[in-house]
């Protein structure tokens, strides 16, 4: 009988044991979840000016006649009047180069008409002798090519890889600031990262209405990179 009634306090001792630590473990789980909703998420920002570093310009030009020996010795002369411009400031045959030629042949008011279309493409890094030639275009019209509409420079940024690292560790920064602003408003303070998610970079034009994804857009050489993180920190 006296052993029955030792293991049934030795019981009684371990049960309560259990449930002081079980009380303890619970406890302490429902301090950490809580401590763990306890979370600001906030957008950083990071931009960045930058200048183009390649220039492209696909000049599209026409002749119109009625044999096509004619027009085919008319778009020769508006090709040589392109190559001689181009020569004229600076550029390397290697430059300019065709890049697509069609012929569209057609009956007008009973006459057999025919038109050729050419296309040459300018493509150079050196920016400044670019936007030189794209200033100066008129004189390819005085010199006789017939440039169709569109036929316009574009410019572009390639060293994005470059940029991104800093502009994200820039972007994290920012962000931290603004949840230290929160958490100093609301009396608390900042921890560790708790999750974090990059946005898409952009490169837009840097000013005016072209920066508004305007008309031209892609005609300046000044362009805006920029991206947005959206990170969520823990609060102490």
């Amino acid at each position: 009988m006296e052993n029955r009634n030792t293991v049934l306090v030795v019981s009684a001792a371990l049960l309560a044991v259990g449930m002081v630590a079980g009380g303890y473990l619970l406890g302490d789980g429902l301090t950490r979840a809580h401590e763990a909703e306890r979370a600001v998420t906030v957008k950083g920002l990071a931009e960045k000016d930058v200048t183009a570093d390649l220039a492209t310009w696909t000049i599209a030009y026409t002749a119109t006649g009625f044999d096509l020996p004619t027009v085919r010795a008319e778009i020769d002369e508006s090709s040589k009047a392109l190559n001689d411009y181009f020569r004229s400031l600076g550029f390397q045959a290697e430059e300019l180069r065709p890049v697509g030629a069609g012929v569209n042949q057609y009956i007008n008011n009973g006459v057999n008409t025919i038109t050729i279309t050419q296309r040459m493409q300018l493509r150079t890094t050196d920016i400044a002798k670019a936007q030189r030639a794209v200033a100066g275009q008129f004189d390819l019209v005085r010199r006789g090519v017939t440039m169709q509409e569109g036929s316009n420079m574009v410019y572009s940024f390639t060293k994005l890889n470059d940029l991104k690292p800093d502009m994200v560790a820039q972007a994290t920064r920012d962000a931290r600031k603004a949840a230290e602003q929160f958490a100093k408003d609301s009396g608390t303070g900042v921890g560790s990262i708790k999750s974090a998610s990059q946005g898409y970079f952009s490169i837009e034009p840097r000013d005016g209405d072209q920066a508004q994804g305007g008309y031209g857009a892609s005609d300046t050489p000044y362009k805006k990179v920029r991206v947005v993180t959206t990170v969520e920190f823990y609060l102490d």
